[in-house]
């Protein structure tokens, strides 16, 4: 049973490492880091992408789950899933170089 878990865990790690592996992907994981929505228009500005090539991206990222989206019309908006584990949060955080603010005690 624990086997079974650690597998579906890793397999799922892969499958996230592998999404941000492409560039454009993981510049668009960074800008929705913020937790705001952000629409595949803006994102194709920002990424210098086109709108086909931008929809393919976010697919791939909603698909592996690191994503949800909302439909505003004619845009797609998406943010950051807010279902994400903790440990895929400190995951993402240490592939984007982020740091919690550490907890000092005052001296």
């Amino acid at each position: 049973m624990l086997v079974c878990a650690l597998i579906r865990t890793m397999n799922q790690t892969i499958k996230i490492l592998s999404a941000l592996a492409e560039p454009t992907r993981f510049e668009a994981i960074r800008l929705m880091w913020d937790g705001r929505e952000h629409c595949v228009c803006e994102l194709m500005e920002v990424l210098d992408t086109g709108q086909s090539t931008m929809s393919r991206h976010m697919t791939a990222l909603k698909k592996v789950g690191l994503v949800v989206d909302r439909r505003d019309a004619q845009w797609v908006r998406y943010r950051r899933n807010p279902a994400l584990s903790k440990q895929l949060i400190a995951l993402i955080e240490a592939a984007l170089g982020l740091e919690k603010p550490s907890k000092r005690k005052a001296a």
